[in-house]
C-alpha cells in the first residue's frame, strides 16, 4: 500500500509534495498564507505558486478545502471519491475536524434532486455539532 501512495507522489511537482507535506503534518487546517509562510524556506515564495499547488492537489483528491474556514486538510479517507463528494464532522466547541466516510450519505446526495431538478455533479458537506470529547 505505501508503494502505490508513494508511486503517486512521484507524480507531484516539487512545489505540490512541499505543500501536501505541510498539510499532511498539521494537526489543523492550513490557510494558504499560513502554508506560504511555512514553505518559505524550502523555497515556494509567492502566493501563486502556493495557490497552483493547492488547486492541483483538490483536484486529484489528495486534500481538501474546508469552506467554512477556507483552509485545507489533507484527505484521510482512502475510499474518497476525489473531490466530488467529501462530508465533514466540525466541532464548534473545539475545531476538530473529520472527514465523514458514512457511504449512506455518498449513495443519497449522489441521487438527491431538489424542486429546480437540478442534477449536482459534486458537494463539500460541513455538518456542525458538538464531538464526544466536548459534550
Amino acid at each position: 500500500m505505501n508503494k502505490v501512495i508513494n508511486m503517486k507522489q512521484e507524480f507531484l511537482s516539487k512545489n505540490q509534495q512541499i505543500v501536501l507535506e505541510t498539510i499532511k503534518n498539521s494537526n489543523e487546517p492550513l490557510k494558504a498564507y499560513s502554508i506560504l509562510f511555512d514553505v518559505k524556506k524550502k523555497g515556494i515564495k509567492a502566493p501563486p505558486q502556493v495557490y497552483r499547488a493547492l488547486d492541483k492537489l483538490i483536484e486529484i483528491g489528495k486534500i481538501h478545502k474546508i469552506e467554512s474556514k477556507n483552509a485545507f486538510v489533507a484527505c484521510k479517507n482512502t475510499n474518497c471519491d476525489v473531490t466530488k463528494t467529501t462530508a465533514f464532522s466540525i466541532c464548534e466547541k473545539c475545531e476538530n475536524i473529520e472527514e465523514i466516510k458514512d457511504t449512506k450519505i455518498s449513495k443519497y446526495l449522489k441521487s438527491f434532486k431538489d424542486n429546480s431538478g437540478m442534477n449536482y455533479t459534486r458537494y463539500n458537506l460541513e455538518l456542525f455539532g458538538l464531538c464526544k470529547k466536548c459534550k
